[in-house]
């Protein structure tokens, strides 16, 4: 009975005695919030107003120093923008060459001229040159061109040229191509038909390269090209005559640029042949000392 008895009572008692011999640990209390005590961060010194200033920059004598004027120009104001018109009616006249000529064949006076006025892309071109030769006038000629403008650079042209000299008067129809190739070439090819049936070709090239600043050296070239010759104003069929020049000009302004240089011109094949047999000389070289200008 007894065996029976004890394991029952040891099994009965055993949860009491385990809860007993385990300590009772007291909850921990809840932590400090120390973030109201914290010091505040010390200032950061600033240690601009110690620094010295940058070294001014000194320029080189031949570029001119910056004015007011200038930084208007570089930064206008653009917030108004109703105030502007992407299309307005503009002009440019440009007076290429207005020049004295001497060399063996005698002295000439002669002009180049050309300008235009419209708008963006759709422009009134016109362009005028000539000479006078001892006295009287030896070339000359106008031409008056409608310009729409086919690409960045470019203008596609349609219009008319008067010739006055040399010989009798002569009109001439015409189109052509003008703007600015690759490395900035200046390019300008217009082909031309008479009222009589005869052609013209004529090509037309320049460079601008700029020296300093403000000196600036420009090679041109010109050839002409004609379907038919023309003796009675010494012109023979196929490649006529190439003109070249080299001017070099200084910029007091952009607009005001005196220039001297050397000009060469040489008939060729049927039109030498010509000039030859009425006692003329087929090529010549001449100084040029003249005024380029725009407005």
């Amino acid at each position: 009975m007894i065996r029976r008895v004890l394991p029952l009572a040891f099994a009965l008692a055993w949860p009491a005695l385990a809860a007993a011999q385990v300590p009772q640990v007291p909850p921990a209390p809840p932590a400090e919030d120390h973030s109201r005590h914290q010091m505040p961060a010390p200032p950061v010194e600033d240690h601009s107003a110690h620094q010295a200033p940058p070294p001014a920059v000194v320029l080189p004598p031949f570029i001119p120093p910056l004015t007011a004027a200038d930084r208007a120009a570089a930064f206008p104001d653009v917030h108004d923008t109703m105030a502007h018109d992407d299309n307005a009616l503009n002009y440019f006249v440009l007076f290429d060459q207005l020049e004295w000529q001497s060399g063996r064949g005698g002295t000439v006076l002669g002009w180049d001229t050309k300008g235009w006025v419209g708008r963006d892309r759709d422009r009134l071109w016109f362009r005028t040159e000539g000479e006078r030769d001892g006295g009287r006038l030896a070339h000359a000629e106008v031409q008056a061109f409608y310009g729409r403008a086919i690409a960045r650079w470019w203008d596609a042209l349609a219009g008319v040229r008067q010739d006055a000299r040399p010989g009798a008067a002569q009109t001439w129809v015409g189109v052509g191509l003008q703007g600015l190739a690759p490395y900035w070439f200046e390019v300008e090819a217009t082909a031309y038909v008479s009222t009589t049936g005869r052609t013209h070709l004529r090509l037309e090239s320049e460079y601008e390269l700029l020296v300093t600043n403000r000196l600036v050296l420009q090679p041109l070239v010109e050839a002409n090209l004609y379907g038919r010759a023309d003796p009675s104003r010494g012109r023979g069929a196929g490649l006529s005559a190439i003109e070249g020049g080299l001017r070099l000009r200084y910029e007091f302004r952009r607009e005001f640029a005196p220039y001297v240089g050397v000009t060469w011109q040489r008939r060729l094949f049927g039109a030498a042949d010509e000039a030859r047999e009425n006692g003329q000389r087929a090529g010549s070289v001449r100084l040029a000392l003249g005024l380029r200008l725009w407005l």
